[in-house]
């Protein structure tokens, strides 16, 4: 478990934290369903619908997180923050009835939203000195293994099956965000901006081109979907292919990414780099799309075997992805504003997200057609050719504004 971590300091005591944190979203993700659905008595329709309402309201929180970020100190409010998730967590306990359920959901997603925005603030303030996205990719292994730690002591609770095993489940995810709570009070503190410095104004609402990237690297979040929803989907409805296959596409992936995260993202620090970098993830996704698309023509070994080849070309495209965006959201963003900016990026990321499982499980699940692979592949290769020139086009506009100690490019 080392290997996941940095050299003992402030990014190592970051990593710790969010480990922690993540530990318990695992456990909370892998055990959810099955809590709310036999101890709290829900239907699985109202689950579903409900958490994804719930998300929706959830979203309201990214830019006003962010701009509170902007004028105190990041590491505090997301330390604040998690304390709260604690106590909305327990609150699932006493959840018994449809309308008790949406109410602590959506307190519970406004929550994570403001902490997702909070934690790239801290990113913003941690990688001032040894480079911003080598902080999100470091903190990003870090949070892999956490959720992969987290669904795997989850399948405990779900192995007892009891009440009280699911109920523990609760309380432990709760015991996560204390104790990431007390892991990133062990940073030091971050100062804001000096108050001439600070936005006061929803400034980023007015930069119309930092928009229009962010714009298109979110749009390619829609490929989460493909792997979390579609292929298992899929999987599901093909009477040859185990189930146990996407366990392995989902192991697959999961240790690709933690062992990959890290590894590129200092080339990703400047604009120009960062573009490439997201153009070079969009082609080698709309690859894996392809390999998902002819696997489902094959025989039950062809399938498997390219499902698993197209799940590692996917990984490695999602880690030029995410690192490009990543770098882009922080390099486009003036210094006094990095979180409301990065509020912009987390509200418009969610977006796609919650856009996903619509859109792609009526032309590619329902439609029972190959030829549905190519609304995420044209969709892809789309938005990854426009990044490079979109990114030009914004960095000549910070180009030709007065320079200040507010500005960084």
């Amino acid at each position: 478990m080392a290997g996941w971590f940095p050299p003992p300091g402030e990014l190592r005591d970051a990593a710790y934290a969010t480990f922690a944190n993540t530990v318990g979203g695992g456990l909370w993700t892998a055990g959810s369903a099955l809590y709310l659905i036999k101890v709290a008595g829900l239907t699985p329709t109202t689950v579903g619908a409900g958490l994804s309402a719930a998300a929706l309201v959830g979203l309201a929180a990214s830019v006003p997180a962010g701009r509170l970020a902007d004028r105190g100190d990041p590491r505090s409010l997301r330390a604040a923050l998690q304390v709260l998730q604690a106590a909305a967590a327990l609150t699932y306990l006493l959840v018994g009835s449809a309308a008790s359920f949406l109410a602590v959901a959506a307190v519970d997603a406004l929550l994570f939203t403001g902490n997702l925005t909070m934690r790239a603030a801290l990113v913003g303030a941690l990688g001032r000195a040894v480079g911003r996205v080598h902080v999100f990719a470091t903190l990003r292994t870090a949070a892999n293994a956490g959720t992969a730690i987290g669904a795997g002591l989850a399948g405990l609770a779900l192995a007892v099956d009891s009440p009280a095993a699911y109920r523990l489940l609760v309380v432990a995810d709760a015991a996560t965000y204390l104790i990431s709570a007390a892991l990133l009070m062990r940073l030091p503190r971050y100062p804001a901006a000096d108050a001439e410095q600070r936005p006061r104004t929803w400034e980023v609402w007015r930069d119309g081109r930092f928009l229009a990237v962010t714009a298109a690297t979110s749009a390619m979040y829609l490929r989460r979907v493909v792997l979390t929803l579609v292929l298992p989907l899929w999987i599901a409805t093909r009477a040859d292919v185990p189930t146990v296959v996407v366990s392995a596409v989902l192991v697959t992936y999961t240790v690709l990414t933690v062992v990959l995260s890290a590894r590129s993202g200092r080339r990703a620090e400047q604009p120009e780099p960062a573009a490439r970098m997201v153009r070079r993830g969009a082609l080698v996704l709309a690859v894996a799309m392809l390999g998902f698309a002819a696997a489902t023509t094959l025989s039950t070994a062809a399938t498997v075997t390219l499902l698993l080849a197209s799940t590692v070309v996917y990984s490695v495209g999602e880690l030029w992805h995410v690192n490009g965006a990543t770098g882009l959201s922080y390099a486009l963003a003036p210094e006094h504003a990095i979180g409301q900016y990065q509020g912009v990026t987390v509200l418009l990321n969610g977006l796609a997200l919650a856009a996903g499982p619509a859109l792609l499980t009526v032309v590619i699940v329902d439609s029972g057609s190959p030829a549905g692979w190519l609304v995420p592949i044209v969709l892809l290769t789309g938005c990854g050719l426009a990044v490079p020139p979109l990114t030009r086009w914004a960095a000549a506009g910070i180009a030709k504004q007065p320079r200040g100690p507010e500005l960084r490019f």
